[in-house]
């Protein structure tokens, strides 16, 4: 979900928590890095909720401070310096949402939930609007919404990823011919100014000859236009349902960012991921944050090759310590502080990024019990490698 100001970014990954004695509520500026704009002035903004509501996440960003999200799990927007909250429609039978994506023209995308049995239907929806349109079937295999600028959007429709223009279905994504035939598409992440798509698939069958079963969980670029067929991204480790490779984003250069998920029992990992054009090489790593063990990256910005994601480390099989993160396109992960005050247990997660150095994420405190949706500003200035 690639536009010309943010992102949004994805699918859930764990929130955010300091690493005890080893970083601290606000770490020190980092030199600036490519991305930072000079005039802007670092900050952690914490938006201000819904009433009644707590928690939620920054997930978009758009045109004239606009940001885009949820707050407890109610799909909002804030605008204005001030970040005013401005609560998106739900419609009848739903009780929960959130938007995913926003591009320059203001034009947001998201889903709705319904409590009741998990079903969920992608929509769009612009400022002000009184309802939003819903354009997918209700379905626990729906949702999942990105859009760029030229108002493309794309989603899951029950279980089929589709390509909409104006409100109407132009594509339907294959699967791409080398996969297995028991492959299917379970995520769309992200769309490009261009109009490369990114997603996920998963292949899962029983080999009668070796007795076992075999998964395949592997990322998939749709080319603009559906003049090429799409890409098979390679991966580093699959056969055994363990392991799982994601894409989470992709830039107008055509990079893919998202990570390797391996989870067995207590012994859980997560490896960031970059794949590049053509497209025929494994992906690389940019390594982890000092002081955690594992990292995701949930997003990169359109043009500045900054990503952003959650670092963590894991206790018994659960992400016990994570951090917002920031990796520069060189060297290695940054960790980005929590807001002033916060205590140092609490925890933090990037979901966005835009080219103008801002980062979109969300918080939890664990003193107050209380969080919410924050926005990083002039974030690479604020990055830092965390002291043991």
């Amino acid at each position: 979900m690639t536009h010309t100001l943010g992102r949004r970014a994805a699918v859930t990954a764990a929130a955010a928590v300091v690493l005890a004695g080893i970083v601290t509520a606000a770490g020190p500026a980092s030199a600036a890095t490519p991305g930072a704009p000079a005039a802007c002035t670092p900050s952690v903004d914490v938006l201000p909720s819904l009433p009644g509501r707590s928690g939620g996440e920054a997930r978009a960003f758009g045109a004239n401070a606009l940001v885009a999200g949820d707050s407890g799990r109610l799909p909002v927007y804030w605008t204005g310096p001030e970040h005013t909250p401005h609560a998106v429609p739900l419609p009848e039978g739903f009780q929960e949402g959130l938007v995913t994506d926003v591009n320059a023209k203001g034009l947001m995308v998201g889903s709705v939930t319904r409590t009741s049995d998990g079903a969920t239907a992608a929509f769009t929806y612009r400022q002000g609007a009184a309802a939003v349109q819903l354009i997918t079937a209700v379905s626990t295999r729906s949702g999942a919404a990105n859009v760029n600028d030229a108002g493309h959007v794309v989603a899951l429709d029950d279980g089929v990823a589709k390509e909409w223009v104006d409100g109407k279905v132009v594509r339907e994504l294959p699967v791409p011919a080398d996969a297995h035939p028991s492959a299917r598409i379970v995520s769309v992440s992200g769309i490009n100014k261009r109009g490369d798509i990114v997603g996920t698939a998963h292949s899962e069958y029983y080999d009668a000859a070796n007795d076992e079963t075999v998964s395949k969980t592997f990322p998939v670029v749709w080319p603009a236009g559906g003049g090429y067929p799409p890409y098979s991204l390679q991966i580093w480790n699959e056969g055994h349902w363990s392991w799982a490779s994601y894409a989470r984003d992709i830039d107008n250069n055509g990079r893919v960012v998202g990570y390797e998920h391996y989870g067995w029992r207590d012994d859980q990992q997560r490896t960031p991921a970059l794949w590049k054009k053509p497209y025929d090489a494994l992906p690389t790593s940019p390594g982890k944050v000092a002081g955690y063990k594992q990292l995701t990256l949930e997003a990169i910005s359109p043009s500045t090759n900054v990503s952003v994601g959650t670092a963590m480390t894991f206790e018994e099989g659960f992400a016990q310590y994570t951090q917002a993160a920031l990796w520069s396109g060189k060297g290695a992960p940054l960790a980005l502080p929590h807001p002033a005050g916060a205590d140092r247990y609490a925890r933090s997660s990037a979901r966005t990024v835009s080219d103008d150095d801002r980062v979109g994420g969300t918080y939890w405190d664990m003193s107050t019990v209380s969080g919410g949706p924050l926005v990083w500003n002039c974030a690479s200035r604020q990055a830092y490698a965390p002291q043991g």
